[in-house]
């Protein structure tokens, strides 16, 4: 337990952290990676090179000094991050070394203002957090391992099947190398998929979303091919899409994540993807085909043209051969065979006027995923139709986000 005392000192440091935090956890990271430059295996260097791991840390911190009284209060997002560091292969040993850092990059950034009074409390709530952490990612590791099919770290999977989805989407059907059993997941889970590319000094992860319902003899992940000569985020997608065939192998770790459907509620259920977002809204889909039938869908996919849209034939033929789910697609920019094709529901974006002639009413679970503007329209849709917090589901691909600061 913290002494009060020590409470004091770290709530007082919140609104230097408010200003300065992102600065510290720029700082941070630097010196962790040239004083360990073997964590450069782990974390992700696009996220890195995009801030957006910098400004997810410095989020946390801030949480965590907020809330230091009441660390219970933060228990959701420790599981959420928690969810990722397993995924990983963040282990207790590299938390004395991340803490050391951190308290470091604090004495830097804010220099006479880090008091040694400041530093010994921010330690000793350093020891505390990462404690719940560990134990909280224990239990996380354990249930991976124990579980029937499940494993530990990472386990050797072999590309059974590669299907080109659309001119950037392609899927990987993954199976076990070992002839092995797979362990189940929940619909909205991800892998996390690791890469060495020959000249390469590091390892790189990556996480892609589960594409199909659980409880096949396979693992599917569709995996957009990010364009850009410089874009930090094309160098594993741009491998896996150009290198990876089938036989390869490829190196996974157990199914993670908590956004995941809510298979105890039998509310209707509302899907709403941009982009490659389609993902785990796919593996929502076909569970809730299979698992509730009878359970209302509405499955909404927004994407710039017919080129890049993946899997809509399956939604159709599922659409088709149920009555309960209904399906839109919005265009932003169709080509002339869409038009003429008649393929899409509404040019240009997702709006709340159309999302309420749609849907005609927000009694339903509403799940959505895609780029962040995406994300942040739609949130901020369903926050003025009034849709209650706890029906409003989401998932960013990478870092966590506040969506409502996000123009």
């Amino acid at each position: 337990m913290l002494s009060q005392k020590t409470i004091e000192i770290v709530k007082s440091t919140v609104p230097v952290l408010e200003e300065h935090g992102t600065t510290i956890t720029t700082c941070f990271y630097q010196q962790l990676f040239e004083n360990h430059p073997e964590l450069l295996n782990i974390f992700n260097h696009a996220n890195q090179k995009k801030g957006r791991q910098q400004q997810a840390l410095a989020n946390a911190v801030y949480a965590a000094a907020a809330h230091i009284d009441q660390l219970e209060t933060i228990l959701p997002v420790v599981k959420q991050i928690a969810h990722k560091h397993r995924s990983l292969g963040i282990k207790p040993e590299h938390y004395p070394i991340v803490g050391e850092h951190l308290l470091l990059a604090i004495k830097e950034v804010l220099g006479d203002q880090a008091t040694d009074e400041i530093i010994e409390a921010w330690g000793e709530a350093y020891g505390v957090i990462a404690d719940v952490f560990i134990q909280v990612e224990k239990d996380m590791y354990q249930e991976a391992a124990e579980k029937e099919g499940g494993w530990k770290d990472f386990r050797p999977f072999i590309v059974d099947k590669k299907v080109k989805e659309s001119d950037v989407i392609t899927s990987f059907y993954l199976v076990p190398a070992d002839g092995g059993k797979l362990a189940d997941y929940l619909p909205g889970q991800y892998l996390s998929v690791k890469v060495k590319i020959e000249g390469e000094a590091y390892t790189q992860i990556r996480q892609y979303s589960l594409s199909d319902a659980p409880g096949k003899p396979y693992y599917r992940i569709s995996v957009k091919r990010e364009e850009g000569k410089n874009n930090p985020d094309g160098k594993i997608s741009n491998h896996l899409h150009n290198h990876v065939k089938e036989g390869d192998t490829l190196e996974v770790s157990a199914p993670a994540g908590d956004f995941t459907l809510d298979l105890d509620s039998d509310r209707p259920v509302v899907l709403l993807s941009g982009g490659v977002g389609l993902t785990p809204m796919m593996s929502m889909l076909r569970t809730i085909v299979e698992q509730q039938p009878g359970r209302k869908v509405t499955f909404i996919h927004a994407a710039q043209n017919g080129n890049v849209h993946a899997l809509d034939e399956q939604v159709k033929e599922l659409a088709r051969a149920n009555g309960d789910i209904t399906s839109y697609v919005v265009y932003s920019n169709p080509t002339e065979a869409d038009k003429a094709a008649g393929s899409f529901d509404k040019e240009g974006y997702v709006t709340l006027p159309w999302l309420k002639e749609v849907l005609g009413t927000n009694q339903a679970d509403f799940y959505f995923c895609g780029p962040v503007p995406f994300m942040s329209a739609i949130n901020q849709f369903l926050m003025e139709w009034q849709v209650p917090e706890h029906r409003i589901h989401f998932e960013f691909f990478g870092p966590a986000m506040n969506l409502e600061t996000v123009s």
